[in-house]
């Protein structure tokens, strides 16, 4: 994982009303749930009592009911009853759990997954992306690959005329991406296989976003190009932008084996004439997606679950020159563990006695106060053993 970023870990639409939504994301199980003016709170879905998953209990006012023994915990983490011991019962402070930062945007739940600062940095989108001015649906699913390879396959295209030739719904794509409407579209299937050679690619790196630019064409045959615009931002979005398609996926480890696929597909511009019926549109877009998700998004996964290594890094591949979007895809990945790693190991200066009790308490969390800082620096409290 790449540490000190903001990780999107559900749809906004996923967080239950009137439960507490369980997840599990980073290698850690999570609870989200709302507290009564609405705030999102997450925290470690394990009970610090008997170990019991937070997510099957209830919520109580402003608390999160253990299923187990009805042990109440409110949005900071402190444990705020123990029904055994009656309501004036005293609560040992030991019974917390850890509480990470989320925000909501973008129609996302974003995590916090780094040390814990007193400010942390916006949620940002490439400009593309943040400006985008056609509606969009959004579906979420999990796939059993490491997130890296899962990211490498949607930083290049060319294999797609080897992967996605067969199967009967690509007919869909043949169709209306490939067929020219001389032959009525009905030599779709013949130039889609034929154009698989990549040519006029750019690869542009600014921060955190890679974009890369590049034609697919059939050697020999020039009218036979399709132009495509991809970009990466740290640290786990693409887009691909091809023609009338525009689909952005977050791509968010839940495990060392298993990955979280968040997909947005936009609005093609010619849906409105297509489908004058605007209550319709959505449901279009969700099924583009389902087909995208049951069978071209399968088909890649089924040949991603038996590649070898399972996690990508550099020097495990040995890429091409149509490669290079994936080659600075690893590189960024590497720096900004590394930044993350020399950002954590830099001493921290000391909080006057008259600071704020917030201030200090974020001092001591950053590894250098109260034992529990080595957990804090890593992810917030999550695990350093987090994919």
């Amino acid at each position: 994982m790449i540490p000190n970023q903001w990780y999107p870990i559900l749809r906004t639409e996923d967080i239950k009303r009137d439960a507490p939504t369980g997840v599990r994301r980073l290698g850690e199980e999570l609870v989200l749930w709302r507290a009564l003016d609405g705030t999102l709170v997450c925290q470690s879905a394990r009970c610090p009592h008997k170990g019991a998953n937070l997510s099957e209990g209830r919520l109580v006012g402003n608390s999160v009911a253990c299923p187990y023994h009805g042990f109440r915990f409110g949005t900071d983490g402190a444990c705020r009853l123990v029904p055994a011991l009656g309501a004036e019962g005293r609560v040992p402070a030991s019974l917390r759990v850890d509480t990470y930062e989320v925000r909501e945007k973008y129609d996302l739940v974003w995590l916090w997954w780094g040390d814990k600062r007193a400010n942390l940095p916006e949620i940002e989108l490439p400009h593309e992306l943040a400006e985008h001015p056609r509606p969009y649906e959004t579906i979420t699913f999990s796939r059993p690959v490491h997130y890296t390879r899962y990211i490498e396959s949607l930083l290049e295209f060319y294999h797609v005329t080897f992967v996605h030739r067969d199967h009967w719904a690509n007919i869909i794509d043949y169709t209306f991406m490939y067929g020219s409407w001389r032959k009525l579209w009905t030599d779709g299937r013949q130039r889609y296989i034929a154009a698989n050679k990549i040519v006029n690619h750019s690869v542009d790196v600014d921060g955190t976003i890679i974009r890369n630019t590049f034609d697919q064409c059939e050697e020999g045959d020039p009218s036979n190009t399709w132009h495509f615009n991809l970009i990466y931002q740290a640290p786990c979005m693409t887009h691909v932008k091809q023609g009338l398609l525009e689909v952005t996926t977050w791509l968010v480890p839940i495990d060392e084996h298993h990955t979280q696929a968040i997909m947005r597909l936009y609005e093609y511009p010619l849906l409105k004439m297509m489908v004058p019926f605007k209550p319709l549109r959505p449901l279009v877009l969700r099924l583009s997606l389902m087909m995208e998700q049951y069978v071209q998004d399968q088909q890649d996964n089924d040949i991603m679950a038996r590649q070898e290594p399972k996690v990508s890094e550099r020097g495990v591949n040995k890429f091409i020159a149509v490669d290079e979007m994936n080659a600075k895809y690893l590189q960024m990945r590497d720096r900004l563990k590394a930044e993350a790693r020399a950002e954590a190991e830099r001493p921290q200066e000391p909080v006057a006695d008259d600071a704020p009790a917030a201030a200090r308490a974020a001092a001591d969390t950053n590894g250098h106060g109260n034992g529990s800082g080595d957990k804090a620096v890593h992810a917030g409290g999550l695990s350093r053993t987090a994919p």
